[in-house]
């Protein structure tokens, strides 16, 4: 309540209220000065206001006193429960922690006034979660109540927390969260075997750094408690087989480094340790962290190839050799307990030639070919070995021939030389420096020797020095080449190698005359100016080829056009000759409709009928008799013969399904002077005398031979 000194208690005076909340939360009495809350206060949404006041002068409305200012303080109660903020939590705790380790700490919070009796005070206590773990009242630390917990036993543990206000006693509020605590792990288990001995059987023909077995100790723990390392101790398969461990399994993989033999050793027996990498000293009571086992392979017997006694085989053999001559001899065995014989043969897709052959029983390779040592210096030929009792063993053994070389190949140019001389050259200049090739390859290196050959020996133009370094040198011997004279010289050179015995060839060497400047250097070497004032220009040889030409194709073009000519005149497939159809409604009498065309001219038809032939191919050349026909008009024949035709192209089957051209050799049935031919004169009666017909010469000595009458006469 406000109340001023001035005020008497008449009504004279009024009081109003302004500042925090003033009209809307707190309203002020104006005649008596009481102040009065509107609404519920809530000290956690705001715990002080400030207000002021004034007494004014009901009349005047102006103040009597001055204006005060005031704070209204919001006294706190116990509303509010605690609550965990942070809440739920999650925690880990190493498996066999002592008592007392400390979990996790939880906090609540209040929002009652602290500073206000015990409304904030809070007191914590643990509702699920005993006895394994235990909870500080007043500061909230959860810690461990048992000793040993094994992760592997349980590993997670779900544990409620109250906090409840006024110290705990009864009417405070509480608030519960709850805590998920989980056990780490810890080396606390040491691996261990299932079994005491493993055995396993593996083929003998298993290749190596081929997995054997996999074999695993069992260790509870995890991740990097649980990794192990294992290792052969003993046995007598050290030396064969050795143990890895598989990072993502932790399994010990038993791996073989050499090869097996059956026939060698059945079995071996391992002994194997398997231990932890990682030991928690804490923890070597409960040891020792590791383990054996004993591992037994059994190698059983497999059917294996052949096997040659060297995996490479070298041998050498002169190119010299003659066919059937022995290089070397190559062995092979079965390995098994049969010991079964074996046979070989050479690989032939590494001989394709067939330079060599090998004996099946004995294994010796000799040649089958002569050879060339600079076709092929080497030779890797692969020969197969086969069990005899079982031909798909088969085994490879590798032979590598080098060909030792001889003497066979003479010297030659080093090149094609192209050598000119100068007109101009004088007495002992050098036009030409050779040298020699040879295929051969001596051990001591190439020496060849040069000359010249003995007809060659004095001539007058060209001599020959050799360098001795396997090159000569080619001098002249004289001056004034004259192209005119001649062109070109051909020098014979004799080569000689050191080879045993040596070897020799003759090479010619071309020396050109040239005209050269006053360097030395060629200009032209052309010899046609000076040749041609003795014979024919070359613009006049080429006018006679075109000649020679131009007669050729003229007369090709004759014979063509007379061979074109004495072609029938056929059909010719490529070209469609057909006529329009045309499409007409109206139907025709049938065979009895004898008033649409004359059928006078499917009478009487005197024609000899030949075979019937197919009509749009080139008809054969026919001999027919011709009997006469005086009496019928030739325009009669030829109707005849051509409505003939025409019904047999109509029915027959062969024939195109369109009009096609038909082309017949037909000049009528006959002529008024009868037949001329000479051919039906050799029957007749004819008394004629051909004997003059030898006097006409060795042209008509046919004839005379055929109807003449003297004793030579072929029909006599």
């Amino acid at each position: 309540q406000l109340h001023s000194d001035v005020d008497k208690g008449d009504g004279s005076i009024k009081y109003i209220l302004s500042g925090e909340g003033a009209s809307s939360i707190f309203i002020i009495d104006e005649n008596t000065g009481d102040i009065h809350a509107t609404k519920r206060l809530d000290r956690e949404e705001q715990a002080y206001y400030t207000l002021r006041a004034q007494a004014l002068d009901r009349l005047t409305n102006k103040p009597v006193e001055p204006e005060s200012e005031f704070v209204i303080k919001i006294q706190d109660i116990n509303d509010n429960e605690p609550k965990f903020l942070d809440g739920p939590y999650t925690a880990g705790v190493p498996e066999m922690s002592p008592v007392g380790t400390s979990v996790v700490q939880v906090t609540a919070t209040d929002a009652d006034d602290p500073t206000y009796g015990n409304s904030a005070r809070v007191v914590y206590s643990i509702l699920q979660g005993q006895p394994y773990f235990s909870v500080e009242p007043k500061t909230g630390v959860i810690k461990t109540a048992l000793p040993n917990m094994d992760r592997e036993a349980k590993d997670q543990y779900l544990l409620v927390i109250q906090a409840k206000d006024m110290v705990g006693q009864n009417g405070g509020l509480s608030g519960t969260t709850s805590v998920t605590v989980t056990l780490t792990d810890v080396n606390d288990n040491p691996p261990r075997f299932p079994r005491r001995s493993y055995q396993y059987n593996v083929p003998e023909s298993l290749p190596v750094t081929s997995v054997v077995a996999r074999i695993k100790a069992a260790d509870a723990d995890v991740g990097p408690n649980a990794e192990m390392e294992y290792k052969i101790v003993d046995g007598d398969g050290l030396g064969v087989f050795k143990i890895s461990v598989d990072k993502e399994t932790q399994e010990g993989i038993i791996i073989i480094q050499k090869e097996l033999d059956f026939e060698a050793k059945t079995s071996y027996t391992l002994r194997i340790e398997a231990a932890n990498m990682h030991v928690d000293p804490h923890f070597l009571t409960l040891g020792p962290f590791s383990d054996m086992t004993t591992v037994k392979i059994i190698v059983e017997d497999v059917d294996e190839p052949p096997v040659f006694t060297s995996r490479l085989y070298s041998m050498v053999v002169s190119e010299a050799a003659k066919v059937g001559t022995i290089i070397g001899t190559v062995a092979a065995h079965d390995p098994d307990a049969s010991n079964s014989p074996v046979r070989y043969s050479i690989d032939r897709n590494t001989d394709l030639e067939r330079y060599f052959n090998i004996d099946a029983n004995s294994g010796v390779i000799t040649t089958a070919k002569s050879l060339d040592r600079e076709t092929n210096a080497v030779h890797n030929i692969t020969v197969l070995a086969m069990e005899s009792q079982n031909p798909a063993q088969i085994g490879r053994g590798y032979v590598a021939i080098t060909i030792l070389d001889i003497n066979d190949n003479a010297p030659e140019f080093a090149m094609e030389y192209e050598t000119t001389v100068c007109e101009n050259a004088q007495p002992g200049q050098v036009i030409q420096k050779i040298s020699a090739i040879d295929k051969d390859d001596p051990p001591n290196g190439h020496q060849f020797y040069f000359s010249l050959t003995a007809e060659a020996a004095n001539n007058q133009n060209f001599t020959l020095q050799d360098n001795k370094d396997n090159t000569a040198t080619v001098l002249t011997r004289r001056n004034g080449f004259r192209r005119q004279e001649q062109s070109v010289f051909y020098l014979p050179i004799f080569i000689v190698d050191s080879g045993s015995p040596s070897l020799s060839s003759t090479n010619t060497l071309t020396i050109r005359v040239c005209d050269c400047d006053a360097d030395g250097i060629a200009q032209t070497c052309n010899a046609e100016a000076y040749i041609l004032p003795a014979g024919l220009s070359t613009g006049a040889l080429i006018a006679i080829l075109a000649c020679v030409l131009t007669l050729l194709v003229l007369v090709l073009l004759i014979v063509t056009m007379r061979r074109r000519k004495k072609e029938p005149l056929i059909f010719d497939e490529e070209r469609d000759i057909r006529e329009n159809i045309v499409r007409y409604d109206d139907e025709g009498g049938g065979e009895e409709d004898t008033e649409a065309f004359d059928m006078a001219a499917l009478r009487n038809l005197n024609i000899i009928r030949d075979t019937k032939t197919r009509r749009d191919v080139t008809p054969e050349i026919q001999f027919l008799s011709r009997p006469t026909f005086k009496t019928i008009p030739d325009n009669v024949i030829f109707r005849e013969f051509i409505w003939e035709r025409l019904k047999e192209a109509d029915v027959d089957p062969c024939a195109p399904p369109y009009d096609s051209l038909q082309t017949y050799a037909f000049e009528g049935n006959g002529s008024v002077a009868e037949s001329l031919s000479s051919l039906d004169s050799i029957s007749s009666n004819s008394d004629q005398n051909y004997d003059y017909l030898s006097d006409w010469g060795p042209r008509f000595k046919r004839l005379a031979d055929m109807y003449g009458t003297g004793p030579d006469c072929l029909y006599s």
